[in-house]
C-alpha cells in the first residue's frame, strides 16, 4: 500500500468535510443560581413502592414522551427551532455506541433501513440492551470515572475484575442504589471483591474515599471543603469532615511473597487491632525477635521470626519493610535497631492506617491533634450515632447516599449517562452539581429521576428512556457559542471513548485484540494469577487515547499522538490490506463492482452508505492510482483516520 505525501491529508479531508469537523466548540458556562426545590417527590417513589402499593409505575417510554414535551416547550419559548430527528443510519450508530460501544455490523445497517416496522427504534434499543455488551460498555465507562482520579497506582491492577463485575451488575438491571452500598461498605481482596475499586482506588484515604464517593455518586464536589470553607459553594469545612468521620476505620493490608501479592480491604475499628505491635510495645516486639538476646534487633533476626503483624502487614516481615523500618530506626546505622530507636521513629504517612477516629486539623495549630469529628450527612443533617463499628459507619452512610429523600443521588447519575449520551448534562460539569448550581430544563430532568428511583434505580431503564426520547435522537449539529444558548436543541457531536474506539478498530479491520500491538509482555503475579491486563493492547491504547468521561465533552478533543498513531503505526498499516483473507481483501473480492465495494468499505467503516460527492472523490482517486486494491487500502485507511470514525454522528 503506498501513502503518498500529497493525497494522504486531503483524501481524508476531503472524505469528512461537512461531517463532524466541528468537535470542538465553545466554553460552556456554569450558571450560578439558587437551590432547585424538590419537595417530597423523590419519598413518594421510593424503591419498591410500586411492590407494596397499586401505583403505577413510569414506563420509560412515559417518561421519555414526557421528557421532549418539556424541552420543546422551553426551546419554543427561547425562541429555538430543534433540528429534525436523525435518519435511520445514523440512530443505528449512535445508539448501538452509546449502549453497546459496538459499531453495527454493514449487515446490521441495511437490515434496519430496510425495515418498514415503525417502532424499530425501540426494539433496536431492546436488543442493545440485551447484549452482554451493555453492562460492559458501561462498566468500562464507570472505571475510567473511578480509575482516571485514582491516587494508588497499584489500584488498575484490579481494574478487569471490576468491569466484569459492574458488567454483571448492570446486564442483571441490579439497581444503582445496590451498587452503589456495595462500593461504599466493601471490604475483603480486591481482587476477589471489585466492588473495593474505589476505596482502592483512593488508597483507603478516609477524606478522598469520602470525597470521590460524594463526587462520582452525588454528583457534588466536596473536596475543596477540606482546609476552608468552599469558596464557591454553601459547603462548610466541618461539614466534609463530618462526611470524612463515616470512613477512618478503614485499612489496606498487603500480603508480599515472592511471585504475588494481594491486597485488602479491611475494618479496623481500634488502633490496636490495626496490628501496630512495633509502635505499640516496641520492648515487647524486640524481645519477640531478638534471637540473640543482645536487646537488639538486625535485619537477620527479623527476616527469620516469621508471624509478626505489622501495621498493614500480613504475617511475617517483608523484606522491602525491614529495610524501610531500619532506614527510618537506624540512627547510629550499625545495622541493628533497639526498642528506643523504635519508639524515636517518625509517625508513618501511610494511606488508610491512622486513627480508627477522625480529626479536623487545627489550621492555627497544625501539630495538634485537632478536632474529633463524629458522622454527619450534609444533605440533611442524619448523625448515625457514636460508637460504630467500621461498617456500620459505612453502611449509613450508605443509606443517606442513596435515600430515596436525597435527590442528589438521583440526579447525578441520570445527569451523567444524559451527558454521555447527548453531549451536554443538565447540569454541566457532570459532577459539579449542588444548591447553588442551576440546571437546564429542571422539570425535565427531575421526570427522568422520579422515574428511576420509581423503577428500583435500574440503569436499563435509564438507558431505555434517554435513547426513546425523541431528544436524543435529534440530528448531530454544532452547538451555539452563545453562552445563553439552551443544549438539547441538538445532539452534540462528541469524541469516542478510548474502548470503542479500539473496539471499532479491530472489528473494521477484521483483527484480534491480542494482535493490535503484538503479544503482552511481563506483567505482575497477583494474587495467585497472572495479570498483565495493564501491558496488553487495550492498556496500552487507552493510556493513550483514554479520556476523563468526567470531563466536559466540548474539552475532549484529539492530539497530535493520536494521529500519529493511527497514521502511522505499522501493524495497523499493515493491517490495511486488500491481499490474503484480510477484511478488505474479502470486501473486494465479494463486490467486484467498484460502487459496490465503495459502499460496503462505508457501511463498514462509518456504518452509512457514501454520499454523491463521497464517491466521487473516491471514484477520481481510484482513477488517479490505477490500481484496484492499492487504492481501497488508501481509502480504508483515510476512512479510519477520519474525524466521523472517532466521533458520534
Amino acid at each position: 500500500m503506498r501513502f503518498p505525501a500529497r493525497t494522504q491529508r486531503p483524501l481524508a479531508h476531503n472524505l469528512v468535510a461537512g461531517s463532524l469537523a466541528p468537535i470542538i466548540v465553545a466554553t460552556l458556562s456554569i450558571a450560578a443560581a439558587v437551590w432547585l426545590t424538590v419537595g417530597n417527590t423523590f419519598a413518594a417513589n421510593k424503591p419498591g413502592a410500586s411492590k407494596s402499593r397499586s401505583v403505577e409505575v413510569p414506563t420509560a417510554n412515559g417518561v421519555a414522551a414526557k421528557v421532549d414535551q418539556l424541552i420543546l416547550s422551553d426551546l419554543a419559548n427561547a425562541g429555538v427551532t430543534p433540528t429534525g430527528i436523525c435518519n435511520d443510519e445514523d440512530y443505528l450508530r449512535r445508539a448501538s455506541l452509546d449502549i453497546t460501544g459496538q459499531l453495527p455490523s454493514p449487515r446490521d445497517v441495511t437490515l434496519f433501513a430496510l425495515d418498514p416496522d415503525s417502532g424499530k427504534r425501540t426494539k433496536l434499543v431492546e436488543r442493545l440492551l440485551a447484549s452482554p455488551d451493555f453492562g460492559k460498555n458501561w462498566a468500562r465507562y464507570w472505571r475510567d470515572v473511578i480509575y482516571m482520579s485514582a491516587t494508588e497506582p497499584r489500584s488498575r491492577l484490579s481494574q478487569a475484575d471490576f468491569e466484569k463485575w459492574l458488567a454483571e451488575q448492570w446486564n442483571t438491571s441490579v439497581g444503582w442504589n445496590a451498587t452503589a452500598t456495595s462500593v461504599i461498605t466493601a471490604v475483603g481482596d480486591v481482587f476477589e471483591n471489585p466492588e473495593t475499586a474505589l476505596i482502592f482506588a483512593q488508597s483507603g484515604v478516609n477524606e478522598d474515599v469520602a470525597a470521590e464517593a460524594c463526587r462520582i455518586f452525588l454528583g457534588i464536589q466536596m473536596q475543596c471543603a477540606n482546609c476552608h470553607d468552599h469558596p464557591s459553594d454553601i459547603w462548610k469545612r466541618e461539614q466534609f469532615h463530618e462526611l470524612a468521620a463515616y470512613f477512618p476505620r478503614i485499612t489496606l493490608r498487603r500480603i508480599m511473597m515472592p511471585d504475588e501479592f494481594k491486597i485488602e480491604v479491611l475494618s479496623a475499628n481500634s488502633d490496636r487491632g490495626r496490628g501496630d505491635q512495633m509502635r505499640e510495645n516496641p520492648e515487647q516486639f524486640v524481645t519477640m525477635l531478638d534471637r540473640n538476646k543482645d536487646k537488639k534487633l538486625s535485619k537477620e533476626e527479623m527476616r527469620q521470626r516469621p508471624g509478626v503483624m505489622m501495621r498493614g502487614e500480613a504475617p511475617g516481615v517483608p523484606a522491602q519493610l525491614i529495610d524501610r523500618i531500619f532506614e527510618q530506626a537506624d540512627g547510629n546505622k550499625d545495622d541493628l535497631i533497639t526498642a528506643a530507636e523504635i519508639k524515636a521513629m517518625p509517625q508513618p504517612m501511610q494511606a488508610g492506617r491512622g486513627s480508627t477516629e477522625h480529626h479536623m486539623s487545627d489550621l492555627q495549630d497544625p501539630s495538634s491533634k485537632g478536632k474529633l469529628m463524629q458522622p454527619k450527612f450534609f444533605v440533611d443533617g442524619a448523625t448515625p450515632g457514636q460508637n460504630l463499628s467500621d461498617l456500620e459507619r459505612r453502611q449509613a452512610a450508605a443509606k443517606s447516599f442513596t435515600s430515596s429523600s436525597n435527590p442528589w443521588f438521583a440526579r447525578a447519575i441520570v445527569n451523567r449517562v444524559w451527558c454521555e449520551m447527548l453531549g451536554e448534562g443538565f447540569y454541566m460539569p457532570v459532577d459539579d452539581l449542588g444548591p447553588t448550581r442551576t440546571a437546564r430544563f429542571p422539570e425535565a430532568l427531575e421526570v427522568i429521576c422520579q422515574g428511576f428511583v420509581a423503577n428500583d434505580y435500574d440503569p436499563k431503564w435509564l438507558i431505555r428512556t434517554v435513547a426513546n426520547s425523541q431528544t436524543y435522537q435529534r440530528k448531530v449539529a454544532a452547538k451555539s457559542t452563545s453562552e445563553d444558548a439552551l443544549p438539547f436543541a441538538s445532539v452534540t457531536p462528541t469524541r469516542l471513548r478510548a474502548d470503542v474506539v479500539f473496539d471499532s478498530l479491530i472489528e473494521v479491520l477484521g483483527i484480534k485484540e491480542e494482535s493490535l500491538n503484538g503479544p503482552a509482555r511481563g506483567g505482575m503475579m497477583i494474587a495467585g494469577g497472572p495479570r498483565a491486563a495493564q501491558r496488553g493492547p487495550r492498556f496500552q491504547f487507552d493510556s493513550l487515547f483514554g479520556i476523563d468521561p468526567s470531563m466536559s465533552k466540548e474539552d475532549i478533543t484529539g492530539n497530535v499522538p493520536q494521529t500519529l498513531y493511527l497514521m502511522n503505526n505499522s501493524f495497523l498499516r499493515s493491517a490495511v490490506t486488500a491481499s490474503g483473507n484480510s477484511r478488505l481483501g474479502r470486501l473486494l473480492r465479494n463486490n467486484p463492482d467498484e460502487r459496490d465495494a465503495l459502499g460496503e468499505l462505508y457501511l463498514l467503516v462509518l456504518a452509512r452508505e457514501p454520499s454523491k460527492h463521497e464517491v466521487e472523490i473516491c471514484q477520481a482517486h481510484l482513477k488517479e492510482v490505477g490500481q484496484r486494491n492499492e487504492a481501497f487500502e488508501d481509502l480504508m485507511w483515510s476512512l479510519f483516520n477520519s474525524s466521523e470514525f472517532l466521533s458520534k454522528r
